[in-house]
């Protein structure tokens, strides 16, 4: 950027995007895009943890209502489909695998299973646990990478600025500080567009990863009860 004196000074951060150089408005063109990215992935993953508490909530309701294994199993199944019924299923489909005819009315079989097939049966609950996990956690590592890369996206912009601005200078043979003022000013604004961007986007990352942890646990101690739950009704 060649300051000339003839040039209007900018006074307002508008007006300093809209003087900007060509280098400095494409990096505010990506970080306007990272921005927006951003809070449609925010948007995705709140609708997404909404719904997954609610089917939560539905779920260990009708839980509640069914004293016996195969009546909750049933109701579960009437529910629509969630992680948490996909693991019941899941867990008991596999059951019926390993002991045949012992979970049907009237079913014949001892139903106790020997350790490696109890060891086998958790591995399966944990295998749906992490596929729960994993879909729940889609999308919220781009949040990271966004509120890594756009600080860095506003310094290289801020750099460049300043590099076109002191050029500048140089051309213009004026060093005094209104002539510097606007050159930096202007390269600042790509740093305010990174962080603008990053801010948000890594607060939503750590909200998210935490709800993706407690979604995980939560599973995870679906999974234990059933467990005991089968010990308990002899299925074990």
């Amino acid at each position: 950027m060649i300051l000339q004196t003839a040039s209007p000074i900018p006074s307002t951060p508008w007006e300093l995007v809209l003087a900007s150089s060509p280098e400095t408005m494409v990096v505010l063109g990506i970080t306007m895009v990272f921005s927006l990215v951003s809070w449609f992935l925010i948007g995705i993953k709140w609708w997404q943890f909404r719904r997954l508490r609610r089917q939560s909530r539905r779920f260990f309701d009708e839980l509640g209502r069914s004293p016996r294994l195969q009546e909750a199993y049933r109701g579960a199944m009437k529910l629509p489909p969630s992680p948490f019924n996909r693991l019941f299923r899941e867990g008991l489909t596999f059951y019926q695998q390993l002991q045949p005819g012992v979970m049907k009315e009237g079913g014949t079989g001892h139903g106790a299973l020997s350790p490696t097939q109890l060891e086998a049966l958790k591995m399966v609950l944990g295998k749906e646990v992490a596929t729960g996990r994993d879909e729940a956690a889609h999308y919220v590592t781009w949040l990271a990478t966004i509120g890594a890369v756009s600080p860095l996206l506003g310094l290289l912009g801020t750099v460049l600025g300043v590099m076109d601005a002191f050029i500048g200078i140089s051309k213009g043979g004026s060093g005094n500080l209104a002539a510097v003022a606007p050159g930096v000013a202007e390269a600042l604004v790509t740093t305010v567009a990174g962080l603008a961007a990053a801010i948000p986007a890594l607060m939503a990352y750590n909200y998210f990863a935490n709800k993706v942890s407690e979604f995980e646990s939560e599973l995870e101690g679906f999974g234990n009860v059933l467990v005991g739950w089968m010990a308990r009704e002899g299925l074990l």
